[in-house]
């Protein structure tokens, strides 16, 4: 039976809203809430990688696991990695990295994106959501990935590439791209040995580094687009609507 290993990368010091990952929603830190749904999962261990003290406190201290790594990671990809190697679990097939910052996401997304990636046995899959609001295929701020077919329920299609591009709802194949991404183990080895690429750096889109070196990324259909939280506003959003379900 495969084996995976739920990964969350983590940091204080965000560009656009540092300190993030311990802002408190329920009276619970954004970063423990994301542990806690890794958790509900129940597909594998689930360990938070951060470069700060304090996260690492927050997490143990609501019965969570972290590592400290390296404070000189360039990606969240490559600070999985290191957690990976430090944590010297045996036997990992495949290593799931969650976005930190997405208190809400859908755990029965993160469940399909690891079942399709066994069946498949893919190199690496990521999620996209459907793009229903016209503002979102313009927005540059939202990623967009381009898929070879139509996006279904029982399909992992390739996807063509990512981009932050506005488009029109004439544009084929187009959906919200959801960065969580599954490795499969050797995937991730080859993956972070590899130097960023210049369309990476310009778009600031990691992924890109992938599709850049032939190595393809399979796209599975999510039910439900989170919200990450980049600003002081998405974050005062996403606590409205967490705290009233509640």
């Amino acid at each position: 039976m495969a084996k995976t290993l739920i990964l969350i990368p983590s940091r204080m010091s965000a560009s656009r809203l540092p300190g993030k990952p311990l802002l408190t929603i329920n009276n619970l830190s954004i970063i423990s809430h994301v542990f806690k749904r890794a958790e509900e999962t129940n597909i594998g261990e689930v360990v938070v990688a951060t470069e700060d003290q304090e996260i690492l406190d927050d997490v143990e201290k609501n019965g969570g696991r972290a590592v400290l790594t390296s404070n000189t990671h360039k990606t969240g990809t490559d600070r999985i990695f290191e957690a990976y190697e430090k944590l010297n679990i045996k036997d990992i097939d495949f290593i799931l990295n969650l976005q930190g910052d997405e208190p809400n996401i859908n755990k029965n997304d993160i469940i399909n994106l690891n079942n399709f990636m066994i069946n498949s046995n893919s190199g690496i899959g990521t999620l996209a959501a459907e793009i229903k609001n016209d503002k979102m295929l313009i927005d540059q701020n939202i990623v967009k990935v381009i898929t070879e077919t139509k996006l279904e329920k029982n399909n992992f299609p390739i996807a063509l590439n990512f981009t932050r591009d506005g488009f029109s709802r004439n544009d084929q194949n187009i959906y919200h791209h959801i960065g969580i991404y599954s490795y499969k183990t050797s995937t991730l080895k080859k993956f972070v040995s590899l130097d960023q690429t210049f369309k990476e750096k310009k778009n600031r889109l990691e992924q890109l580094r992938a599709l850049d070196n032939d190595l393809k990324i399979n796209v599975a259909l999510a039910n439900f687009s989170p919200i990450g939280v980049d600003t002081k506003e998405d974050y005062l959003a996403i606590k409205k609507i967490m705290e009233y379900k509640s």
